[in-house]
């Protein structure tokens, strides 16, 4: 039979071990080790490319890494993450599409993007695409078009990348 002291350091043993990892708050560990080192997206976004065809207009949004999910939204008005500053893209609908986790730059900061950061595109349904933002862990790009979009989308691989199909104004129309 155990005595009531030598149980009592027992299970102060038990939930000692159990639970120590569980009860040091992230801000106690060390700076520089590699628990203290924030996760950095595996996903670099290194370009953005447009192309039309015969009946729809094709995004394309390259990554190096695997590709992270996306999110493809309807928005009001196209606004540069962190600043909110409005961006300069003329259109009447306007697509939010962000990668996430997600990062355009490299574990030093320096840029990974090589496309074009905001232009105007002279294409049936796409008229024009910017690189919104590389912030806190998420790229964003606003794609503007004159007409409401109907589009979908596809996840390819190898190389990875991320597909945006926009129906031409014209055959979203038809029968």
């Amino acid at each position: 039979m155990l005595h009531p002291p030598r149980l009592a350091a027992i299970a102060a043993g038990i939930f000692l071990i159990a639970g120590v990892g569980a009860t040091i708050p992230a801000s106690a560990v060390a700076p520089g080790s590699a628990a203290a080192a924030p996760t950095l997206a595996a996903a670099r976004v290194t370009n953005a490319r447009w192309g039309g065809h015969r009946s729809f207009d094709r995004l394309v949004i390259d990554v190096r890494g695997t590709l992270p999910p996306v999110t493809v939204r309807p928005v009001r008005t196209l606004r540069h993450d962190g600043s909110g500053s409005r961006v300069p893209l003329a259109g009447k609908y306007f697509l939010e599409i962000k990668l996430s986790p997600a990062a355009a730059h490299d574990d030093r900061g320096r840029s990974v993007y090589r496309g074009p950061k905001t232009v105007r595109i002279w294409l049936p349904a796409l008229k024009g695409l910017a690189l919104t933002g590389d912030f806190e862990g998420a790229v964003t790009f606003g794609a503007a078009f004159d007409a409401k979009p109907v589009f979908r989308t596809a996840r390819m691989h190898s190389p990875e990348r991320f597909v945006l199909d926009v129906r031409h104004p014209s055959t979203a129309c038809r029968a």
